[in-house]
């Protein structure tokens, strides 16, 4: 018969915990239920991890592996294609997760500042709905409105139906990332705002009792007391999303074309290509892509987690 383990606290109560394997059967229930999600994360999120080896190989689903090093890395790393990709990831991803948030605190500020509850709740509503639309949807939506044709609402107004003068804002790098920010900003917002105005609804009133009572004005409460509320939360959310900005995909992959590679390709996107978009895949090096940017994630997440061990006195892992 097993042994319950015996603890003793510093203050000298003697705390006794059930063996490990009879907690585990007397839960069994909550444990068979978990099984399917455990599961599920091995076979789908680990089990791919092994498929990493191929980083190393000429590999093809028929024939014989060929093991080449370090050649595809060699590659990667003196391929422009690869640093234009990269360069782009960071940027896109960096200034979208500013502005995006920018704009979160903006309109959770504007929501706030509403006494009005009926029109600041309808409001919060259709703020909030594009965040749930598919990527793909969205991309049809503005294709349809930005579209150089008669169907396209934009060039109409823009230019009053004269074709000659249309432009093919999706095809032109000039205009491609301000789309693609807008967009975003679009979708995002409402969602971001989510987190803020929870933040918002915590400050003491007596902080703005205490301003009115100094003569404050609305932006200077703003100002001195709602933004420094907003820091700590604003500060957490950045640090937060910075781990996940080379996760950019599906954003950029619904917008993007080939007339506009240069200032739309991301690390993802070039995966995708070199692994379905090419007469002859080649596996191996897109394995050695998709290994550097899990790398390059990696040194992110540990430098977000120092990060939030500084601003908020613990980590995000």
């Amino acid at each position: 018969m097993a042994k319950k383990q015996v603890v003793m606290t510093s203050g000298g109560v003697e705390v006794r915990h059930k063996p490990l394997g009879l907690r585990i059967w007397n839960n069994r229930g909550y444990y068979i239920m978990f099984l399917p999600v455990v599961i599920f994360m091995l076979i789908m999120n680990y089990w791919p991890m092994l498929g990493v080896r191929y980083a190393f190989y000429d590999y093809k689903p028929v024939g014989a592996k060929v093991f080449v090093g370090l050649d595809h890395f060699a590659k990667m790393f003196g391929t422009p294609a690869f640093w234009t990709a990269f360069k782009n990831t960071l940027e896109l991803s960096i200034i979208k997760l500013i502005i995006t948030n920018i704009s979160a605190v903006v309109v959770s500020i504007f929501l706030n500042e509403m006494k009005n509850l009926f029109a600041k709740k309808t409001l919060q509503t259709i703020i909030y709905l594009p965040h749930f639309m598919s990527w793909a949807v969205v991309a049809s939506i503005f294709s349809l409105f930005l579209s150089p044709s008669a169907t396209g609402m934009v060039n109409g107004i823009l230019f009053s139906g004269d074709t000659t003068k249309y432009i093919y804002f999706l095809a032109s790098k000039a205009w491609w990332r301000p789309i693609f920010y807008l967009i975003n900003i679009w979708k995002e917002t409402g969602w971001g705002t989510i987190i803020f105005l929870a933040t918002l609804s915590g400050i003491n009133p007596e902080l703005y009792e205490a301003a009115d009572i100094d003569g404050a004005t609305r932006m200077q409460k703003i100002r001195f007391v709602t933004l420094p509320a907003l820091a700590n939360t604003i500060i957490t959310v950045l640090i937060l999303n910075l781990a996940k900005v080379m996760n950019m995909f599906e954003s950029v992959f619904v917008l993007y074309n080939n007339a506009v590679y240069d200032v739309s390709d991301v690390i993802s996107t070039y995966i995708y290509r070199q692994t379905f978009a090419i007469a002859l895949p080649n596996y191996g090096y897109s394995t050695a892509v998709g290994l550097f940017k899990s790398l390059v994630g990696c040194v992110l997440v540990l430098v977000c987690n120092w990060a939030s061990k500084k601003t908020r006195g613990r980590g995000i892992v």
